[in-house]
């Protein structure tokens, strides 16, 4: 289960696609999140980039945890399809995207 309200998520898709992944925009609003979301959303897009299935969603998790040498913001603004990866993440794991974006 994911730790991170599905908003937040498209709050994060919506950043990227206006901005761009390396915008102060986007950084600065994951740098507001706490730990436990951070580690989330690299997990989701991690999924949505095929490097976990989306049934091993708590090894990717704890992976994230154990693996982060980088603040969150620095890792994934560096990261190009970032707002696609986490959009495929959300899909992967059943959450509805269009539903969650109609309700930010």
């Amino acid at each position: 289960m994911l730790n991170i309200s599905s908003g937040k998520i498209v709050r994060v898709i919506f950043l990227c696609r206006e901005y761009g992944p390396d915008s102060t925009h986007l950084t600065d609003y994951i740098s507001g999140l706490n730990d436990d979301e951070k580690v989330n959303l690299v997990a989701l897009m991690w999924i949505g980039r095929e490097s976990f299935a989306a049934e091993d969603l708590e090894d990717a998790k704890a992976f994230a945890r154990a693996e982060a040498t980088a603040p969150t913001e620095q890792y994934l603004s560096g990261i190009d399809g970032l707002a696609e990866y986490l959009e495929d993440g959300m899909n992967a794991l059943g959450i509805d995207v269009a539903d969650a974006e109609d309700h930010l």
